[in-house]
């Protein structure tokens, strides 16, 4: 829903997390081998791909049974966590340094899949932020103000808010090393 005040948004935002929060834990929401089989049917219909493709760790629905079933037993909540962890991996530009890098589609998904989203994998981000604006000078606030748009429309909207989130606090965590000062409204 549409909601006209920040307030109203932040309580939304609130009420929609802990209804997920207790949904998503529930043991009916575990991540099992029907519930992967039937993911992986609704991916492959929605793409038009065939069942090859399912069992092709180099494409995007292989990567994506590789991820359920490396995540078998686990809550929705933790897996929608690690889903944040590589979106922000992408965001970043980690997922094509690593492919250019040549590291294998499913040797990144192994790695990754067992980290959580830490101060570590933060900092490691923050700094390359600080890195492309010393190269770019500029780069950061273009990036911290359309993220904190992106934000604002999320939270108006009652979306989930964790990507852009995480996001905005990477950036701010890389002006602060670089002694940037930034108002923010959050």
């Amino acid at each position: 829903q549409f909601c006209p005040t920040k307030a109203e948004a932040r309580r939304s935002a609130a009420k929609i997390a802990l209804m997920n929060s207790v949904f998503n834990e529930h043991p009916s929401r575990r991540i099992t081998d029907d519930f992967i089989e039937k993911s992986v049917s609704e991916a492959l219909a929605s793409f038009n791909g065939n069942r090859e493709e399912a069992d092709n760790p180099n494409t995007g629905i292989g990567a994506f049974r590789f991820m359920l079933e490396s995540n078998k037993g686990k809550s929705m909540l933790e897996f929608q966590e690690l889903m944040t962890v590589f979106q922000l991996l992408h965001w970043n530009g980690s997922l094509k340094a690593m492919r250019e890098r040549q590291c294998s589609r499913q040797e990144v998904l192994a790695h990754y899949s067992h980290r959580a989203l830490d101060d570590d994998i933060r900092n490691q981000m923050a700094m390359d932020w600080v890195n492309r604006e010393q190269t770019n000078p500029g780069a950061l606030s273009r990036e911290l103000a359309s993220t904190e748009r992106e934000l604002d429309e999320a939270r108006l909207a009652g979306k989930e808010l964790r990507f852009h989130k995480e996001r905005k606090d990477i950036l701010m965590l890389a002006a602060g090393q670089l002694g940037t000062i930034h108002s923010s409204n959050c």
